[in-house]
């Protein structure tokens, strides 16, 4: 069950956390481009989101608790408690989750700017074409008017209060 086992807590308030870290940090690099920001907020989730099995000492002699954790966390375990092994292992996964993340916000934000160009390209030659027509269209709507109807200007309707 949820509520007695303290794992799936932790790990639903981790992920819960994190997902604020994440989203408050792509909104406060609002002031770069989208195809940088993604690359930059995947890599920071890649870093936190990595898991790495981890065990620790226990106070008898010769036991040691064993799980799953982010590898952030584990290198900072690490760090604090002076302990090298642990934290390069913890460290390069730490990199590795990066890189990942990175090549993920990477390769979304080219998909993102090659579907913006295609849909630009697409907008641009759908507006080309009409225009071009409806300029012939009006000279065929002019030329059948002949000279006997000028055509009246539009009148601007002004709104009414009341």
């Amino acid at each position: 069950m949820l509520i007695s086992d303290s794992m799936p807590l932790l790990w639903l308030s981790y992920l819960g956390l994190s997902l604020i870290v994440l989203v408050s940090g792509y909104l406060g690099l609002a002031f770069l481009p989208r195809w940088l920001r993604l690359p930059i907020t995947l890599l920071v989730a890649g870093m936190l989101w990595m898991p790495m099995r981890f065990h620790l000492p226990l106070i008898e002699e010769g036991e040691f608790y064993t799980g799953l954790a982010p590898a952030v966390v584990v290198a900072t375990v690490a760090l604090l408690d002076k302990n090298g092994a642990a934290f390069l292992s913890a460290g390069l996964l730490v990199v590795a989750g990066a890189l990942l993340g990175l090549a993920l916000g990477i390769l979304g934000a080219w998909r993102g700017q090659k579907r913006n160009a295609s849909e630009q390209d697409a907008g641009e030659g759908a507006v080309e074409k009409p225009a071009s027509s409806r300029v012939q269209n009006n000279n065929d709507r002019r030329s059948e008017r002949g000279r006997k109807q000028k055509p009246q200007p539009r009148q601007r309707q002004e709104p009414k209060i009341g």
